[in-house]
């Protein structure tokens, strides 16, 4: 990984973990996301704000230096699932041996010519190299393959009577599997899912949400206090419950 997607990375996972506002970079004993505006620091901060991995929520001044605040965006937890993900891993290994596989002919002719002495250890170890990484790439591409072949376990009804369901349980997901360190809030689900579904409606948000707690498919929690509900209209009702949270 390059060293400006690592501290990328890096950042975005300490916006995930917090769960609120962050500077964007540090200063001084103060806490950021990232060290410095800067070298790869600062090119993976424009990066984030670029994509839109991270929102700006506002911004001070201090002298001549503007401060800026900033939160994790649903972009941002979807490029942690790409980047952090057992399914990205393993194709970057897949991709990894492919490369290494091609390069080992190359490297046993450049040795054997400066080398003849050691032609044959050389050729007995490339040979083992190659039942190993042959070994490692059948099990990458089979795991790969469940990967792919698993979803969310979703009652053909539900997934054809609200289609941005599935989308609703990889983005749960997604975040979990990101560090956050808590549940989903109603209002981040919608705006994720909007994303790829522009025409969602609250009434269907709503509707579709109900029905799949009721079918354990995941569930509805309810907000920890007044200070959650900023957002009223997110929030739905079952009885003198508040829910205001989706989990799995």
């Amino acid at each position: 990984m390059e060293r400006s997607t690592q501290i990328l990375v890096e950042a975005l996972q300490q916006a995930l973990a917090a769960g609120e506002e962050q500077r964007l970079y540090k200063s001084g004993k103060l806490d950021g996301l990232f060290p410095g505006r800067t070298g790869p620091p600062g090119d993976a901060a424009a990066q984030a704000l670029r994509d839109g991995l991270l929102e700006t929520v506002r911004t001070e001044m201090k002298g001549k230096t503007i401060i800026e605040w900033v939160r994790l965006a649903p972009r941002g937890v979807d490029f942690l699932h790409d980047h952090l993900s057992p399914a990205a891993a393993l194709t970057e290994l897949r991709n990894a041996l492919r490369v290494n596989r091609q390069g080992v002919p190359v490297w046993l002719d450049e040795m054997r010519a400066s080398l003849h002495a050691l032609e044959e250890r050389l050729t007995a170890d490339a040979q083992k190299w190659h039942q190993r990484l042959d070994s490692l790439a059948r099990r990458a591409e089979d795991t790969l393959r469940r990967l792919d072949e698993a979803g969310p376990l979703l009652p053909r009804d539900l997934a054809d009577a609200y289609p941005w369901s599935i989308d609703a349980l990889n983005y749960i997901d997604r975040r979990k599997n990101g560090g956050a360190p808590d549940d989903c809030p109603l209002p981040e689900l919608f705006a994720a899912l909007t994303r790829a579904h522009p025409h969602l409606s609250m009434i269907d948000f709503h509707e579709g949400l109900r029905r799949l707690n009721e079918r354990r498919v995941l569930r509805l929690l309810p907000a920890n206090g007044l200070a959650d509900l900023s957002q009223p209209e997110y929030a739905l009702f079952d009885g003198t419950a508040v829910l205001f949270y989706a989990a799995r």
